[in-house]
């Protein structure tokens, strides 16, 4: 306040500013703040500054970059803990199963997405250990008898999507190296590729449930073509860790998906009596 506004204490005349502005506009801000600084000149220049543009001497890229990366730690670690502390405060209120939905990993997923990530001088398998890491911190506060699952999430919008491409570029390390107990995996179209990637899933009680169903349209699908399918997957990944399921929800937001509600019921009702019949024991 008052300190701030009184009369300076020193002499000014020959001091030097540096002015790097937004640095040739890598620094991003409101509209009108350097507008409001470059005004400020004449004040500085009336006590005998002298004020100068001036130049990083490197580059601004590499600074953001360096930046990211350093945020990109600071934030990571900590997310975990606070993940965990959610996990803990459901539990306490009741809560034994959760799901977290995750859309970055089908990211990971997508060979375009991979390499825009690249191209901003990311590595895409290292992101991806980074997160397992983050996610495992929240995992390991769940109590014995709290189930938590994933659903890796290719987009749902209004039946729209955004990733594309086969898990085999995460499938190892997400069913060995995440904790979940189970992974809700999109497979309702040949964007999500084959079923190949589930020969990564280890033999014990993690499950794997195939989205074959779609949520995007109305259009019931053919129970024989549905069942041909789990055959396949069964192939490579234990049937009794298998299970099935919608590929996505039917109204991730509230406009809805392209399909009426009695069409939701019969895609559900199908599903439940194929399990009926293929795990007639669960």
């Amino acid at each position: 306040g008052k300190a701030f506004a009184g009369p300076l204490e020193r002499d000014f005349k020959g001091a030097r500013l540096g002015w790097l502005g937004d640095l040739g506009g890598h620094l991003a801000m409101e509209c009108g703040v350097l507008e409001l600084c470059q005004r400020s000149f004449a004040d500085f220049q009336a006590i005998g500054c002298e004020v100068e543009s001036c130049e990083l001497g490197f580059s601004a890229e590499r600074l953001w970059d360096c930046w990211r990366t350093l945020r990109h730690w600071f934030v990571a670690g900590s997310l975990g803990a606070a993940y965990a502390d959610f996990v803990r405060a459901v539990y306490a209120v009741g809560c034994r199963y959760l799901q977290l939905d995750d859309v970055n990993m089908a990211y990971l997923c997508d060979q375009a997405m991979r390499a825009k990530i690249a191209d901003r001088g990311d590595d895409p398998d290292e992101m991806l250990g980074k997160w397992i890491k983050v996610l495992n911190t929240a995992l390991a506060a769940r109590p014995a008898d709290m189930t938590m699952t994933t659903h890796i999430c290719r987009g749902n919008f209004k039946s729209h999507w955004f990733a594309e491409g086969g898990y085999e570029p995460i499938a190892e390390r997400l069913l060995n190296k995440l904790d979940y107990d189970g992974f809700f995996l999109e497979y309702d179209s040949d964007r999500a590729g084959g079923f190949e990637p589930l020969r990564f899933l280890p033999k014990g009680d993690k499950r794997v449930v195939l989205g074959i169903v779609t949520s995007k349209t109305g259009a019931l699908e053919d129970r024989d073509v549905l069942r041909k399918r789990i055959d396949e997957a069964a192939a490579i990944a234990p049937l009794e860790q298998l299970c099935i399921s919608p590929q996505c929800g039917f109204a991730s937001t509230e406009e809805g998906n392209t399909l009426a509600e009695d069409q939701q019921w019969a895609k559900l009702r199908q599903l439940v009596e194929l399990a009926a019949e293929i795990w007639p024991d669960a």
